[in-house]
């Protein structure tokens, strides 16, 4: 017994498109743009934050920010927040030149915003004597060009602070002549901060602003818990 199978006209097949629904990919639920780093979305809530040494490529970052914020708004204010040794690192050695700080000063000074200052952790480094560094190899009258030099930062960096502080030339000059370290309650009696903000102090607080509307200032948008 035979039994003869036909197939279908397979031309009849190839006439039409056979379409197949690609598998769905874990790659395609991936973000096409890379995610915003914290620096960026502390710049869009109009906060820059200075947490290492002042190097020429952390002076270059903290003006340029300052600048693009005064560019977005020149009204709105600017929130520096502060956590560096300045131009030292934690054990003492020098890494920067004092004219880093004081080229944020000059860009802070310049600046038609109105900024708020916040130290938290370590803003000291440049409350101290400006030193010389190792001279090495460095011929004699190069040590001494830079001893000068030395000393013209530190009297631009005392008469700073005798201004800004309400201390006279003086007794800042005293206070530089070492290492000076003051923590938040001496800072204030010094005339450096004008306010410690900490929770706790309502005598403190009561002329600070409230927490929302500092977030409000900030640009900082609290989302309710769902």
């Amino acid at each position: 017994m035979f039994v003869e199978i036909r197939f279908p006209d397979l031309e009849m097949y190839q006439a039409y498109a056979i379409k197949v629904e690609r598998s769905v990919s874990y790659n395609e639920h991936r973000p096409r743009r890379p995610p915003p780093d914290l620096p960026s979305l502390l710049l869009h809530g109009r906060i820059v934050y200075i947490g290492m040494p002042l190097v020429p490529a952390v002076t270059e970052l903290v003006i340029a920010e300052l600048m693009y914020l005064q560019w977005m708004d020149p009204k709105e204010p600017i929130y520096l927040y502060i956590n560096s040794t300045g131009t030292t690192r934690d054990d003492g050695e020098t890494v920067g030149m004092e004219t880093e700080g004081f080229a944020i000063y000059d860009a802070m000074m310049q600046l038609k915003n109105e900024i708020h200052t916040v130290a938290v952790g370590a803003a000291i480094a440049m409350i101290q004597q400006p030193r010389v560094p190792s001279s090495g190899l460095m011929p004699a009258s190069d040590a001494l060009i830079r001893a000068k030099e030395v000393i013209i930062n530190r009297d631009t960096l005392v008469n700073l602070l005798a201004k800004h502080t309400g201390n006279s030339v003086e007794t800042v000059a005293d206070a530089m002549k070492r290492p000076f370290y003051m923590d938040s309650t001496r800072a204030k009696e010094f005339g450096v901060i004008d306010k410690i903000l900490w929770r706790g102090q309502e005598k403190i607080m009561a002329d600070a602003a409230p927490p929302e509307e500092s977030d409000k200032n900030a640009g900082i948008k609290i989302l309710d818990a769902i």
